[in-house]
């Protein structure tokens, strides 16, 4: 029995799921799964230009790893794209990757989720109530 894939660490999570081919109807088209690890990959190398090396780094996983994830994200666009398919994305073994932040006022430290829609300025300590937060992470 295989085991169980490692989660893959996901700084960007999709707000549109579902792509399909204009001027076809939704209930005759056949569809691919895109995992949002793999749209992560794709998102990391060729939306940012990001080396094997660091993408993997940046989602927790080994390059030999990424680099399947990635192979298999570019032929399921692919196979959607000549094939005329729908592409759907969700599921997928993943974790949101967290930002870190710590509390100028008190020296709280906690972290935020990438992707939950609150801006780094819009939070506030939570033992404190201070809006004076730093990252400690920025050089990410």
């Amino acid at each position: 029995m295989p085991r169980p894939p490692i989660n893959r660490l996901v700084e960007h999570l999709p707000e549109v799921t579902y792509f399909k081919p204009a001027g076809v109807p939704l209930r005759v088209l056949e569809e691919v799964q895109l995992t949002v690890d793999e749209l992560e990959a794709l998102r990391l190398k060729d939306l940012e230009g990001l080396e094997q090396e660091e993408a993997s780094a940046r989602m927790g996983v080994a390059r030999t790893t990424f680099r399947r994830i990635l192979v298999g994200a570019r032929a399921k666009i692919a196979e959607a794209l000549v094939q005329g398919k729908a592409i759907r994305i969700g599921g997928g073994a993943f974790t949101p990757a967290a930002r870190h932040f710590r509390c100028k006022e008190c020296g709280a430290e906690f972290t935020e989720p990438f992707g939950s829609g609150v801006r780094g300025r819009d939070l506030q300590c939570g033992r404190c109530g201070s809006r004076s937060l730093f990252r400690t992470d920025a050089g990410r």
